[in-house]
């Protein structure tokens, strides 16, 4: 058992670092950043806790994780406790340990911010998670008493999977049905190898299989069975099928060769291997300078990705400043350090074309800041006359997405907002039909995996509530 620390020591504690690959050797390979904590790390992490009790930390999670009480077992030097105190309300710790936004939930609720450095609660989730995987420690058996009642879930993505698991353990009959061939939805084609391993989600799809939750992939809901079909079947519905369809910019030149969505050239390197090549046979054409357009996380992971597939230098334009980037700061840091040009206060006016329709340039025109906007945000605006050339290969626009319009118009009677996303109750994802719930991105918009995990969650409780009364 490890040494408890009194309040006053924990305080004088900084936060333990992760060691991760340097970025002259990473930007060469597509193998995990992080190398993530050893025991001795976690323990030391660890004794920094606070226990408080209410913990504001798991009220800043969506996903309700005990997060105090796995924490204490670490430092009872019971990892497996720690990993089974996890698993009670979260069926994607390794995942969510490497992708969710800690520092907007769960640490940016920590009481040590106000004396120095959160706990590095999502690490020390990963290290459990991880410590239990290299183990073989699995989930215990604690499915409840079979109901005789199914249900459907289109969609097997953060949202799809943490309802199929929860509603699996309380003894339903759940399908997932997946569009793509692969399932974990924007977990393996939207993510880098880099900064979520394949293997890693595999387990934890695994995982809950094991629970009884079937997933049929390559099914595409709207195609091969409509919604309208699934309500017929299935004692209830539930629509996780994500934000699938790119936003562009609507310039000039969007259309030539070179030019990419990010949802397209991610999922291209990330589910198709192109990363891979020659292993796998799915070659990217990435040119000697690329420019991914965007400041999130997926305009990070693009650009990311383009060096290691051999761009000589990749550039990130944004039209606002760093301050606003809205990609999380450690994906910055590391895009900084691997070398990532940033162009700031910049916007895209026009792709150039050569004679042959592919890419050769992008006009761009800089911007300065001027009051804020509807997001509360200051506005970019543009300064007359700054208009320039850079001299690119590729494009990749990462400014987000749509709603994917196949579920929903199959779907009758679930109504659908201006922009195609689905109405749902925040609380129980309850759309404007009795059978069918909805959650994820598909409801909200793109937004984070932890999000999305919260949704699914919602919307178990509120199906087997529902179910149960019937």
């Amino acid at each position: 058992m490890a040494e408890r620390l009194r309040p006053a020591e924990k305080f004088k504690r900084d936060r333990v670092p992760m060691k991760e690959q340097d970025p002259k050797e990473r930007i060469k390979n597509f193998d995990e950043v992080p190398f993530g904590y050893s025991f001795e790390e976690a323990i030391k992490e660890a004794q920094r806790c606070l226990q408080c009790n209410p913990a504001p930390c798991v009220e800043g999670c969506p996903a309700d994780v005990h997060v105090p009480q796995f924490i204490d077992k670490i430092l009872d030097e019971d990892v497996e406790a720690a990993f089974r105190e996890i698993k009670i309300t979260n069926a994607l710790p390794a995942v969510c340990g490497r992708v969710c936004p800690q520092e907007e939930q769960c640490e940016g609720a920590c009481v040590m911010n106000k004396k120095g450095k959160p706990i590095a609660i999502g690490r020390l989730e990963r290290f459990v998670a991880d410590w239990a995987r290299e183990k073989g420690i699995t989930d215990e058996d604690v499915r409840a008493e079979k109901t005789n009642k199914k249900v459907a879930i289109v969609g097997s993505g953060p949202a799809g999977l943490a309802c199929a698991a929860d509603l699996a353990k309380l003894g339903y009959d759940v399908t997932i049905f997946e569009a793509l061939h692969k399932p974990g939805g924007v977990l393996v084609y939207g993510i880098p190898e880099f900064r979520l391993p394949k293997a890693i989600v595999q387990y934890e799809v695994d995982q809950i299989k094991k629970l009884g939750v079937k997933i049929l992939t390559d099914y595409v809901i709207g195609y091969i069975k409509t919604v309208d079909e699934l309500v017929e079947e299935y004692d209830a519905v539930f629509l996780a099928n994500g934000a699938g369809a790119p936003s562009f910019l609507g310039i000039p030149g969007e259309n030539l060769n070179g030019v990419y969505s990010a949802s397209e050239f991610l999922t291209r390197s990330n589910l198709m291997r192109a990363f891979d090549f020659p292993n796998y046979d799915t070659p990217i054409n990435v040119g000697k300078r690329v420019v991914v357009i965007g400041g999130g996380n997926v305009a990070m992971d693009a650009v990311r990705t383009a060096k290691r597939l051999g761009a000589e230098e990749a550039i990130i334009v944004y039209r606002r400043s760093r301050a606003e980037m809205p990609a999380r700061a450690e994906e910055i840091e590391h895009a900084e350090a691997e070398g990532i040009r940033f162009e700031l206060l910049t916007n895209p006016v026009r792709v150039i074309g050569d004679e042959n329709g592919n890419v050769k340039g992008l006009e761009c025109v800089r911007m300065e800041l001027g009051e804020p906007d509807e997001s509360g945000r200051r506005r970019p605006v543009p300064i007359e006359g700054s208009n320039f050339v850079m001299d690119v290969d590729n494009v990749i626009i990462a400014i987000g997405q749509n709603a994917n319009p196949i579920v929903a118009r199959s779907a009758t009677g679930v109504e659908t907002n201006k922009w195609g996303y689905f109405i749902a109750d925040e609380e129980t994802g309850k759309t404007t039909h009795p059978k069918v719930w909805a959650g994820g991105d598909i409801v909200t918009g793109a937004a984070t995996v932890i999000l999305a995990v919260g949704a699914g969650k919602k919307a178990a409780k509120s199906i087997h509530e529902t179910l149960s009364k019937a």
